[in-house]
C-alpha cells in the first residue's frame, strides 16, 4: 500500500492483519500533510470528526483539520482536556454527544490526532458511535506511534482500573509522522520509548540492543533513529496482533510490565505517567520471574540499564497495599486471580502452560515493595 504523491522512499509501510481486512501503518517525516490522501483512500467520508486534546489540538490537530478542509472535507473539530484524567466515560459521552449534535451520521469517519489517551478515547468513540464508524489514527507521541495506535484496542479508565471499558476496533489506517516527535518535551518523549523497550524485551533481543545503543538519539528525536525505532516496534507488534487480534492467547505477551504498571497508575490516581509506570512494572515482573527461578538471572538489571536512561527511577509515593488492591481487580485476571507475563530472558517470554501465569501474592508483594522504593 502506498500514499499517492509521496515517494515511497520517504516513508515505511507496515501491513497489519485484522479481522476487518487489515490496515497500513505509514511511518516517516512530513506525513501530516498527506492525511487527506490517506482518509480518501482508506476511510472515504465527506464528513469527519477530528478529535484531539487541548494541548495537541492547536499544534497538530488544527494542521490536520485545515489540510482536510482544503481537500474538501466537512470537518468538525473536537477537543478535550489533555491527560489520562480525561480518558473516561464522561469525555467519551461528551465527544459522542458533540458528534451527534453536529449532525454526523454513519457515513462519517473519526480522525484521532494525538497521544495514547487520544488514540484510545477517540478510537472508543469511533467504535461505539452509531455502532461503529471508521477511524484513522494519527499518533503524535512515541508511545502512541509504537503501541497505542496499533492493534485496535480502544477504551477508557474507570474507578476500578485502567482500560476496563472498551472495544476492539481496528483503525482503517495509521499515519505516524515522526517529525511530530520533535515538538515533545524530551522527558515525555523518553517515557514513550519505554514501550519500544518492552517490544524488544519480549520479542527481539536485537531490537532491545539497538534501543540500548541509541537512547540519547531517540530522546533528541533524531529523525533516522526515531523512524527506525517506530517501524521496528510496529512490525514486532503487528506480528503478534496478526496471530491473536483479540487477545485470547499470544497477544497477552504485550502485557509484560503492564499488569503492575497499570496498578501503579491507578494507585497514584494517574499522576504517574504511563511510560514510567510500565518501566517500574517491567522491572517488577522481571524480578518476579527471577525470584521464581523462571527468568534468566540479571534480566532485570539489563532492563534497568536501559530504562534508567529513560525514566526517573526514584521511589514512588504509593502504598504497596493500594497497588495490590488494584492488581486484584486487573481486567486480565481469571477466576479472581491476577496473571503475570514473565520473561525467560531478554527477547523471549516464558511459555509454560500459557503466556501468563498466576503468582503467589506474597511474592508479588515482595517485588512491588522493592520496586516502589526505587531501583
Amino acid at each position: 500500500m502506498v500514499i499517492k504523491n509521496v515517494h515511497e522512499a520517504a516513508y515505511a509501510t507496515v501491513e497489519v492483519s485484522a479481522a476487518s481486512g487489515g490496515y497500513p501503518v505509514f511511518v516517516g517525516p512530513s506525513l501530516l500533510a498527506f492525511v487527506p490522501v490517506v482518509v480518501g483512500t482508506y476511510a472515504p467520508a465527506q464528513r469527519l470528526a477530528v478529535i484531539s486534546d487541548d494541548r495537541v489540538g492547536p499544534i497538530h490537530g488544527q494542521t490536520v483539520g485545515k489540510a482536510l478542509r482544503d481537500a474538501g472535507h466537512d470537518v468538525t473539530f473536537l477537543t478535550f482536556p489533555e491527560g489520562e484524567a480525561s480518558k473516561t466515560r464522561k469525555f467519551w459521552s461528551i465527544l459522542t454527544d458533540e458528534m451527534l449534535e453536529a449532525g454526523l451520521g454513519r457515513d462519517c469517519a473519526v480522525v484521532a490526532v494525538g497521544g495514547g489517551v487520544t488514540t484510545d478515547l477517540a478510537g472508543f468513540v469511533a467504535a461505539t458511535f452509531l455502532r461503529g464508524v471508521p477511524v484513522i489514527q494519527v499518533p503524535t507521541t512515541t508511545l502512541s506511534m509504537v503501541d497505542a495506535s496499533v492493534g485496535g484496542k480502544t477504551g477508557v479508565d474507570v474507578r476500578n482500573g485502567k482500560n476496563m471499558v472498551g472495544a476492539f476496533h481496528a483503525p482503517s489506517a495509521v499515519v505516524a509522522d515522526t517529525e511530530a516527535l520533535g515538538t515533545l518535551d524530551p522527558r515525555f518523549l523518553a517515557e514513550g520509548i519505554v514501550e519500544a523497550v518492552k517490544h524488544g524485551a519480549i520479542l527481539d533481543e536485537e531490537h532491545f540492543l539497538g534501543l540500548a545503543n541509541t537512547t540519547k538519539e531517540l530522546i533528541l528525536a533524531d529523525p533516522k533513529e526515531s523512524a527506525r525505532c517506530v517501524t521496528a516496534s510496529v512490525r514486532l507488534k503487528s506480528q503478534v496482533v496478526a496471530r491473536d487480534e483479540f487477545e485470547r492467547g499470544l497477544r497477552q505477551v504485550l502485557n509484560f510490565g503492564h499488569t503492575v504498571g497499570h496498578a501503579l497508575e491507578a494507585a497514584t490516581d494517574y499522576r504517574l505517567g504511563h511510560g514510567r509506570a510500565v518501566a517500574f512494572g517491567m522491572v517488577a515482573e522481571a524480578r518476579l520471574g527471577e525470584r521464581l527461578g523462571l527468568t534468566e538471572a540479571s534480566t532485570s538489571e539489563r532492563l534497568i540499564d536501559v530504562l534508567a536512561e529513560l525514566v526517573d527511577r526514584t521511589a514512588l509515593e504509593v502504598e504497596t497495599s493500594t497497588v495490590l488492591d488494584f492488581l486484584s481487580a486487573d481486567k486480565k485476571a481469571r477466576g479472581g486471580r491476577t496473571r503475570y507475563v514473565l520473561l525467560r530472558r531478554i527477547g523471549q517470554v516464558l511459555d509454560q502452560g500459557g503466556w501468563a501465569r498466576e503468582v503467589d501474592e506474597d511474592e508479588v508483594r515482595t517485588v512491588v515493595d522493592e520496586v516502589i522504593s526505587g531501583w
